[in-house]
């Protein structure tokens, strides 16, 4: 749902734009990327992040700019209107590093390891009392005593990892999931938490980063291990599981990677996007979007893609990453971009009306 990067600071969103996502100051959805506009000056872009309808940009300043939606303050702003341009969020004596957003609710990291949030607390996924709803305002994150050094929003779910290698989780997203999954087994507390909680299984690895989907999480060793827990209907977690609903991290298996580390994992919210040590760029889960920027026919038989590949009906997911050949240089930005192949329309977000290409390609706006 989010990716960084560093170039000059002209950002281009497209797609749905009916709570003013794109930043472009009108709410007509685009096919084409077109600039956005408001408080960006030119400099360097740190980072950007996309959720439910609305949109977040970092800027090698440490600055925070967001738009769109902002009906339960996802925005932090102080207040619940919806913004048509990109707005300095008032973040007084902080710099930001990084930020994440979810569906109605976002992250923000500071540089001095603290995370902030703001948005909807339905689901606890804010990380702080449970008896606010929601807040128009940051709202500092007390249980997590060491800093941390990367966050991730899923739907209704958040993710955090700190300096030492540990990964916390909170909200109630993927409970009722995992309640179904697992009756008449008790669910596990990282899924049923409102504040932050250590998820178990990761003890002995060095996590330095996460990634969230819309009901699965990811984390990522500094020996370029991929742990993934949560959903795995579309096959986004594992290969050596039929499993629908995994309570607890399993290792992605390196084997269709070549053997090699991951160095950068992204996550949309049913696929993910992995980048190994020699730069090969690779792609699973749920591809009937064309998310997964395969060229390959979607009746295509496992044997003939992987040897162990596990599709699913009409090829519309495969649990095995499989190589994209043709991604590079630009068009490997939007395909590891926030909501990439989902259609919501946030910044970097796929193209709706061309979603139907499953390939990476550079969209015309950008030539």
């Amino acid at each position: 749902m989010d990716t960084s990067l560093q170039t000059e600071l002209c950002v281009y969103t497209w797609g749905t734009n009916s709570y003013w996502q794109l930043g472009q100051g009108h709410v007509e959805d685009r096919s084409v990327p077109s600039l956005a506009d408001g408080a960006l000056q030119m400099g360097t872009v740190r980072q950007l992040s996309g959720g439910g309808g609305h949109s977040a940009v970092v800027s090698e300043k440490g600055e925070l700019l967001v738009c769109g939606q902002n009906h339960r303050g996802q925005l932090g702003l102080g207040h619940s209107l919806e913004v048509s341009t990109f707005q300095l969020c008032p973040l007084i004596g902080q710099r930001v590093a990084h930020v994440s957003c979810g569906w109605d609710f976002t992250l923000v990291l500071t540089d001095h390891g603290q995370v902030l949030t703001c948005g909807s607390n339905a689901y606890g996924q804010l990380g702080v009392s449970e008896t606010i709803p929601h807040s128009v305002v940051l709202l500092p994150i007390q249980s997590v005593k060491e800093p941390v050094i990367r966050v991730a929003a899923g739907l209704r779910h958040s993710l955090t990892v700190t300096g030492t290698g540990s990964v916390y989780q909170w909200g109630m997203g993927l409970s009722g999931q995992a309640k179904r999954a697992l009756s008449p087994q008790p669910v596990p507390a990282h899924f049923t938490s409102k504040i932050p909680c250590l998820v178990p299984g990761l003890e002995q690895v060095i996590s330095h980063r996460v990634a969230a989907g819309s009901a699965h999480c990811v984390s990522l060793t500094a020996e370029g291990d991929v742990f993934l827990w949560g959903s795995n209907k579309h096959g986004q977690l594992t290969n050596s599981s039929t499993d629908s609903f995994l309570p607890r991290p399993v290792l992605l298996d390196r084997s269709p990677l070549g053997g090699e580390k991951v160095t950068h994992v992204h996550s949309g919210w049913t696929h993910l996007v992995a980048q190994t040590e020699s730069g090969r760029v690779f792609t699973w889960g749920r591809g009937n979007y064309g998310q997964l920027g395969r060229t390959e026919p979607t009746n295509q038989s496992a044997d003939q893609q992987t040897g162990s590949a596990l599709r699913g009906a009409a090829g519309q997911w495969t649990c095995v990453p499989a190589e994209v050949k043709i991604l590079c240089g630009a068009t490997q930005g939007v395909a590891c971009s926030p909501g990439g192949g989902t259609n919501m329309g946030c910044v970097g977000t796929v193209p709706r009306q061309m979603s139907a290409n499953h390939s990476p390609f550079l969209p015309s706006g950008l030539l």
